[in-house]
């Protein structure tokens, strides 16, 4: 179920833009894996998240925490930003 925010000009369906940034990060982070030559399972022993969880996640079956998402990102030596950037024009409704 999504949650929405609205005002006069802006409507934005919360759950989705949740899942969208998250799936943008889950798959910077897979080819950052990938690059890097990390198994899943060396992912899993950097970070104590259990392999299947790993390939949940991987699989976009799980949706991560932003604790987890730090934990994937130190695991393949980055730093999780979260920023807020301005809208692009056009994009206001969602």
């Amino acid at each position: 179920m999504d949650y929405i925010y609205k005002t006069e000009e802006y409507e934005a369906f919360i759950e989705t833009e949740k899942t969208r940034i998250k799936n943008g990060i889950i798959d910077q982070y897979i080819a950052i894996r990938k690059a890097k030559g990390l198994s899943q399972e060396k992912i899993a022993n950097l970070t104590g998240i259990a392999r299947t969880n790993i390939v949940r996640i991987e699989a976009k079956r799980n949706m991560p925490s932003i604790d987890i998402l730090t934990k994937l990102a130190n695991a393949v030596d980055m730093e999780l930003e979260v920023k807020l950037v301005e809208k692009k024009k056009g994009n206001n409704k969602e």
